[in-house]
């Protein structure tokens, strides 16, 4: 297939940024709501148009090339969205500020619109490249379907229990359908095959060493008894716990935990119901050999907390310039799930938009990044070990007799 698909959709999704200027300006010369549903279809209009003349001679099989594309274009928008609310740019979402949800503009809202224009936008990029060439993009797809349901929780569960809840509007049945078309997007991503680079004689040889002869994964196991306890420690700060421990750590360090937004409550409580088993899972992975789901857990785990690639091709290597580390194209290489949940918290709760009272003491600060950067960075380093080196943690295939 050739390279214009992924071109045209690079191109598609620049031109939202015209766009927005443009229908900010229609919506506040006519002053009305009638103005803002018509920009509204008249995007996505335009959008469908340009998309049927650029993909009009060899139009991509694989239907998630298309939500990406989309997703692309409204990936710029949230990411215009942050530059004007930090006063950066003017004039391109004003409007849309003022009316959009609530939840747009607390200090979460806005690392979201930073991470999803950044991050999340690279990440489209890149699957629609992999398309496009032909190539598997399991692996980045794992990422982000760590990314996604993070956010998407904490979202969901934010808006219905936060101070926000009262105030959902029709925007966010916008955002439901959002998410039910990438969690379809999910299924998709994880139907897909995955293969795993080992040689046969590391498959064999790799069950033989003991734990002693793997030193990197002994300070991976040390990491993941304190990396549990911590866990559970800020799930039962969210949990109002009375001991004197969750109301110190509360006070002296994290404050921003007891935001009445109740985004950070619900991220902690998501991360103490699913990190704490993961770790636990991580623990009986590394000690056993022949667990084969270590590497894609790991992606998917360390994508909702925050990649060289050895490819034959020049369309293959480009990547590695982008990511940490990790393999994008083959199946297995990447990762990265907490990483969105530390980006977001950390941003938040140190930002001008979260009330004084609930930011970071300033003598508490070192602390603070210290332990969360270390919190977001170790399990990348998990997933690497996982993804580069898997011979561990696959079974050899038995060989077929001969007659």
């Amino acid at each position: 297939m050739s390279a214009s698909a992924g071109t045209g959709v690079f191109v598609l999704s620049l031109s939202s940024i015209p766009s927005c200027y443009l229908f900010n300006s229609l919506i506040y010369s006519n002053n009305s709501s009638d103005a803002f549903v018509f920009a509204g279809c008249a995007a996505v209009l335009i959008l469908a148009i340009s998309a049927r003349f650029m993909f009009k001679k060899k139009a991509p099989a694989d239907p998630l090339f298309y939500v990406y594309a989309v997703y692309a274009f409204l990936s710029v928008v949230n990411l215009i969205i942050g530059l004007e609310q930090d006063n950066i740019i003017d004039g391109f979402v004003t409007f849309y500020l003022k009316e959009a949800d609530p939840h747009i503009n607390t200090a979460h809202g806005h690392m979201i619109s930073y991470w999803d224009g950044w991050v999340h936008y690279l990440m489209y990029l890149l699957m629609i490249a992999a398309i496009t060439w032909g190539d598997s993009y399991r692996t980045i797809g794992l990422y982000w379907v760590g990314s996604f349901l993070m956010r998407a929780i904490v979202y969901i569960l934010g808006n219905a229990v936060g101070k926000y809840g009262s105030q959902v509007g029709p925007l966010f049945l916008l955002h439901m359908l959002y998410i039910s078309v990438s969690v379809w997007a999910c299924f998709r991503i994880f139907s897909q095959p995955s293969t795993q680079d080992a040689q046969v004689t590391n498959i064999q040889e790799a069950p033989r060493r003991s734990l002693l002869r793997r030193p990197l994964d002994l300070l991976f196991i040390i990491y993941l008894i304190p990396a549990f306890g911590f866990c559970v420690l800020r799930g039962l700060v969210a949990l109002d716990c009375s001991s004197k421990c969750c109301q110190d750590y509360t006070q002296l360090y994290e404050p921003y935990l007891k935001d009445p937004s109740a985004y950070p409550k619900v991220q902690m409580l998501v991360n103490m119901l699913y990190s704490g088993p993961y770790y636990i899972i991580t623990l009986y992975g590394l000690l056993v050999p022949g667990c084969e789901w270590m590497p894609d857990l790991t992606l998917v785990h360390s994508g909702a907390l925050a990649q060289p690639y050895k490819g034959s091709s020049k369309k293959e290597c480009w990547a590695k310039y982008f990511l940490f580390p990790y393999d994008i194209m083959v199946p297995g290489r990447l990762g990265r799930e907490e990483t969105w949940a530390q980006f977001s918290h950390i941003g938040a709760s140190l930002h001008t938009r979260t009330p004084f009272s609930y930011r970071v003491p300033a003598d508490s600060q070192l602390v603070f990044l210290l332990i969360n950067v270390l919190y977001a960075l170790v399990p990348q380093a998990l997933c690497y070990r996982c993804c580069t080196r898997p011979a561990f943690f696959l079974r050899p295939t038995p060989e077929k007799k001969r007659d």
